[in-house]
């Protein structure tokens, strides 16, 4: 198409402040082409994240490497589809033999897939790498991969633990702008059948987003934070200040 005939939008400086498909332009009545071929691609990216499967191998080699124990889990659901049709299912363990060895710990760590399990290859093992050195030093730590997950199978797998905290690690729901999206969320003493205001979260760890260093930052702080007054949720409340202080002191 020739870009003589698109008309510009006259608020084409809010693209550098935004990701957000804004000032478009038009041709005539319509979008220019260009956009319309950009959303399209967008959406197939975020169709693809939704049916991406976590790389187990990948991430126990990584784990590995971090000198922390890890086990494999699957969730109930049997496949992606019925994960996608049955999240009730995601929020609940397919328990066997296999799970042994299964310590008492401080946190574990929950990495699951949820909606993009191409953000979780991605960040998980690098927000990690850079927190549990300094964790470990304080906490005794473990890490469970679960297969086809949701936020609250993290509950049902620090049961297992025995855990006073849990630390979910999931792919978020992915939008146009952002398909490889990773959330943190932490729950104080969990156990199944808590519902969301006991969790805290850390949200959009991605290229355009947090980057893991932040979200170890923020995270750190959450677990410091939830230990020390033995909560967590809506009645945790986050001081600015203090992460921002604690960021100069290291």
């Amino acid at each position: 198409m020739n870009d003589k005939i698109v008309i510009p939008d006259q608020w084409q400086k809010l693209k550098q402040f935004t990701k957000a498909r804004v000032s478009l332009g038009n041709v005539g009545t319509g979008l220019p082409l260009s956009e319309v071929l950009a959303l399209k691609h967008a959406h197939a990216l975020a169709k693809d994240a939704i049916v991406t499967e976590l790389d187990v191998e990948d991430l126990k080699r990584t784990c590995a490497k971090l000198n922390v124990p890890c086990q494999v889990f699957k969730s109930k659901a049997q496949d992606r589809l019925e994960y996608l049709k049955r999240p009730d299912l995601g929020r609940r363990l397919e328990l066997n033999s296999n799970h042994t060895d299964i310590e008492k710990v401080d946190i574990i760590f929950v990495i699951t897939d949820g909606l993009s399990a191409t953000a979780v290859n991605k960040y998980a093992c690098e927000l990690l790498g850079i927190i549990l050195p300094e964790i470990t030093k304080k906490y005794k730590v473990a890490i469970a991969l679960v297969e086809q997950g949701r936020v609250a199978v993290g509950d049902e797998v620090a049961e297992l633990y025995r855990a006073d905290f849990v630390t979910v690690l999931i792919g978020e729901r992915p939008g146009l702008s952002s398909p490889e999206s990773m959330g943190v969320y932490t729950t104080y003493k969990p156990k199944l059948g808590l519902t969301d205001e006991r969790r805290n979260c850390i949200s959009n760890i991605h290229a355009d987003g947090l980057s893991a260093i932040q979200g170890s930052t923020l995270l750190k702080y959450l677990i410091n934070r939830s230990f020390a007054l033995k909560l967590s949720g809506v009645d945790l409340k986050i001081e600015i200040g203090d992460i921002l202080e604690n960021k100069k002191s290291q």
